[in-house]
This record gives structure tokens, sequence and C-alpha cells, in this order.
């Protein structure tokens, strides 16, 4: 079976660790948020407000090598945002990075 362009680009292994923006953004209901990552370790994915006072976790998982996505839901949070920006931070090994991301209210 020949693999398609997308397919053949999520089976290939990263080099180094990234964190994408969301989208769409910004975003009213759920986002997507999309990493790489390229050696197996412990990832931690978190949603905090502007305060920096976290909302809740994604993610909190060994990953092996790989790009991976997650669905955040506004709605689900444990406390419904109320900030229209929203801080989503990436920590995967000795890697950490954070991104903005903006609700429609």
């Amino acid at each position: 079976m020949k693999l398609k362009k997308s397919q053949e680009m999520d089976e290939m292994i990263p080099l180094k660790f990234f964190l994408s923006q969301n989208y769409p953004n910004p975003f009213k209901d759920k986002t997507t948020i999309k990493y790489c990552v390229a050696q197996k370790t412990r990832v931690e994915l978190t949603v905090y407000n502007s305060e920096r006072k976290k909302i809740t976790t994604l993610i909190d998982d060994i990953k092996d090598p790989g790009t991976y996505e997650v669905e955040f839901r506004s709605a689900n949070a444990n406390d419904k945002p109320a900030d229209e920006s929203l801080y989503y931070r990436l920590t995967a090994g000795n890697y950490t990075t954070e991104k903005r991301m903006d609700i429609i209210k």
C-alpha cells in the first residue's frame, strides 16, 4: 500500500522537540495542539491562564519519538477559562517551550 504524503510525514521520526501553534487560533470551543518528540521521554503538556494558574494537564506520559496532536476543549477545563488568552507549555526531557492561544467569546 502506498502512503499518502501526509501519512509519510506523520511516520517520520522528528530530529528535535517542537511545539506547533494551536489551530485554529483563535478558537471558540476546541483547538488542536501538535507537538514533536525526538526521543523517548516523559512529556507534559499543560494549559495555564494569564496569571499562570494551571487550568488542565492535557498530557503527562512517557512518549516514544514521533509527532502527536491533542485536542483542547475550553468547556472541559477544570475551571471555565475567563481569559481570552491562555498559554500552553510543553515540557519534554530538558526541552520546555510555551505558546499563547486565544479564545473567541
